[in-house]
């Protein structure tokens, strides 16, 4: 068993695994549970209806309900599959921290889900809903600071996920 010091990266990104699987189940509780809210949200994003007035972006505009719809279906199953990924991830952390695992079992599963929350937060929300469907425009419909964040935090997992640690280098 290493010494406890050697201990401090499994520790660390079992934490930090397990603290976005729990933001990410919560994510997807919520929109299954309070489903219109977030519905709202996306149908005004894909439909670019506060966009600035007579932009020449318009032609991007999704009005059909039942895709837009589907795009936040998508998203709801993409972020259950997300936390389930991260739930499982964090209990191989957890049994690398017990000598039951190997580390890289863990490191895999956690850079699955971690790169799942960072595709859709980072291309799907930044990209797509930011630059596309042009959402930094709207006052009101507007998620790019809350998904910069979730991209920053799952940056920061994945980084320390991949430092370089004793039970990696045997």
């Amino acid at each position: 068993m290493p010494a406890s010091r050697d201990r401090a990266l499994p520790v660390a990104v079992t934490l930090l695994t397990g603290t976005v699987a729990l933001y990410i189940a919560l994510v997807a509780f919520g929109n299954i549970t309070d489903f219109g809210t977030n519905q709202q949200f996306v149908r005004h994003v894909l439909a670019m209806d506060t966009t600035f007035k007579g932009n020449g972006l318009m032609w991007r505009a999704i009005e059909s309900t039942a895709l837009q719809d589907a795009a936040y279906i998508g998203i709801i199953v993409w972020e259950t599959v997300a936390a389930l990924v991260l739930i499982a991830a964090t209990v191989l952390w957890t049994g690398v921290l017990r000598g039951r695992r190997d580390i890289r079992q863990a490191r895999w599963a956690g850079t699955v889900g971690l790169l799942m929350i960072l595709v859709l937060f980072g291309a799907g929300f930044i990209g797509v809903g930011g630059e596309w469907f042009a959402m930094w425009q709207s006052e009101n419909w507007n998620g790019l600071d809350a998904a910069t964040r979730v991209v920053t935090l799952t940056g920061i997992v994945l980084v320390v996920t991949h430092l370089p640690s004793k039970e990696t280098a045997a």
